[in-house]
């Protein structure tokens, strides 16, 4: 087990390791749709890339959440077949999101030995995240 100073220090380590491995500005918050980012996440269990829409105001996000539903075979098929879609994510703070994501499971971020694998995964993932986006990006700002 880790102090919570360890594993701060443990998971700053990883995030500047993959600046320096991947080092790319990527899109995540500036999409430029409210309360529309991607995001990447990696714990002590599972790593994912996600897609999130945390709008308060739930038809906004049901709105934007039926553009993305109706892109899913496109996504699924040209981009990323392994996504899972929930219209209802629940975040650790109980705050109610829609989330499109893919996970790698059996990773650490307590764990060096599955960095590299995390890494790739956290870099193939975004790419072909972002250039759906970039793909829809107008459809999806309408």
């Amino acid at each position: 087990m880790f102090s919570k100073e360890e594993s701060r220090k443990i998971r700053q380590e990883f995030w500047t390791s993959f600046g320096k491995s991947f080092p790319k500005k990527w899109l995540l918050y500036n999409t430029k749709i409210k309360d529309m980012s991607f995001k990447f996440s990696f714990d002590r269990k599972k790593a994912f890339v996600s897609l999130d829409i945390e709008d308060d105001r739930l038809e906004k996000r049901i709105e934007l959440w039926e553009k993305i539903n109706s892109l899913k075979t496109i996504l699924t098929r040209d981009f990323i077949n392994d996504l899972v879609f929930d219209d209802s994510f629940i975040l650790e703070n109980g705050k109610e999101i829609s989330r499109v994501y893919i996970v790698l499971h059996n990773v650490s971020v307590h764990n060096k030995n599955t960095w590299q694998e995390t890494m790739e995964f956290f870099n193939k993932n975004m790419t072909l995240f972002e250039a759906f986006f970039w793909e829809y990006e107008d459809f999806l700002k309408s």
